[in-house]
């Protein structure tokens, strides 16, 4: 007998040929919003609000409408209409949610009540999330990898949500970083799950952090993003800061809660003097990247600054640059971050010889943070 050509949603049956009703025809709905382990900002200690975007394709036939569900522990909520609007090629909504996660969600493209195709996400959370940006000792320099115990902590890169295990993605470096612990103490601490968003940078200056264009009359020690100008002045090129503005877009607004900023090391007590940074220079700089940075992403976003100036045993910290760390908190401009000098000995890579955490010290480091993010959390949360 001779064979039948193959034509979408039509199978041959032996000289007959069989429509197929439209749900199931080769229809796809793909999600690109929530991701698999993305975290949510809460908006209140209860509730938050998760961006739900996709794209349904199908020649044939055309949704009249979307559902939502979710589903935890394996028990699953109901069916909900879900208000969306074109977007595009795609379609995209919002839905509020209590704080919390894991949870998974489950959308429907449906025409007259008919279901044409289904897609999920296995891992949506609200919570809380975190940028996190400076030098090495905010990246992946750390003595040993540290991973995640407690499953509700994740990371992003800017594109791709995951579990939160070191090397953190979109950080510098290859080894450990305090994230792991400090996101799990939160995680547990307050019920939520925790996301952070890595983009430090090792051996960098505050000068380095400038926007493109900024000014300043004397270079860092390392110069991978500085130049010398025709009248003797230094400027930056506005890469890191450019990327560091990206990242915090990238959640979307008012989408973490807070920056934590450590970096100083580059800047004082440098062994060619005159890289050194001034005090009153550094406070001015990160001022500037303070001020800016709220200015580009459109809202006030809260910044935690560490005192973070240690060297190596006998350098143990830049009094000038403390100063003005200091003086940040204490004009308002930022929050009080922890004093990270004082992790010393055993608390530091070889032996206590280095500038890098080792795994206790990495461990000690989120459990400093913890002192200062989350009695902040629990007083000003809503």
């Amino acid at each position: 007998m001779k064979s039948l050509p193959c034509f979408p949603g039509v199978l041959a049956l032996g000289s007959a040929l069989l429509l197929l009703p439209v749900a199931m025809r080769a229809a796809t709905l793909s999600l690109s919003s929530p991701q698999d382990f993305q975290v949510i900002q809460r908006w209140s200690t209860e509730m938050g609000t998760i961006a739900i975007r996709g794209m349904y394709a199908d020649e044939a036939s055309r949704p009249d409408s979307y559902a939502v569900r979710f589903a935890r522990d394996g028990k699953p909520g109901g069916w909900h209409r879900l208000k969306a609007r074109r977007d595009g090629d795609g379609f995209r909504g919002e839905w509020s949610v209590p704080a919390g996660g894991w949870r998974r969600l489950e959308v429907r493209a449906l025409a007259g009540g008919a279901v044409l195709a289904e897609a999920s996400v296995e891992h949506v959370g609200v919570g809380e999330v975190f940028v996190v940006a400076g030098q090495s000792n905010s990246a992946n320099h750390g003595e040993e990898k540290q991973t995640v115990k407690s499953g509700r902590v994740s990371a992003f890169d800017g594109t791709r949500w995951q579990i939160a295990d070191d090397p953190q993605p979109g950080a510098s470096g290859s080894g450990g970083s305090f994230l792991p612990p400090l996101g799990d103490t939160l995680a547990g601490r307050l019920g939520v799950p925790v996301g952070f968003v890595a983009c430090g940078s090792g051996g960098t200056s505050v000068r380095e952090w400038l926007p493109k264009g900024a000014r300043f009359t004397n270079p860092p020690t390392v110069m991978s993003h500085v130049s010398k100008l025709p009248d003797g002045a230094w400027t930056c090129d506005g890469a890191l800061y450019d990327n560091f503005v990206a990242r915090m877009k990238s959640v979307g607004p008012t989408g973490f809660r807070a920056v934590l900023w450590h970096q100083g090391e580059s800047d004082g007590n440098q062994t060619d003097a005159t890289r050194t940074l001034a005090g009153p220079l550094y406070r001015e700089y990160l001022g500037r990247i303070v001020h800016d940075s709220r200015a580009d992403i459109g809202w006030n976003a809260p910044w935690f600054v560490a005192k973070a100036t240690y060297h190596v045993p006998g350098d143990e910290s830049s009094p000038e640059i403390r100063a003005a760390q200091e003086s940040l908190w204490k004009d308002g401009i930022v929050l009080e971050g922890p004093d990270t000098d004082a992790l010393k000995g055993v608390m530091r890579e070889a032996g206590g010889k280095g500038v890098h955490f080792s795994g206790p010290g990495l461990r000690e480091h989120a459990a400093l943070w913890v002192d200062k993010v989350l009695p902040w959390i629990q007083r000003t949360a809503k």
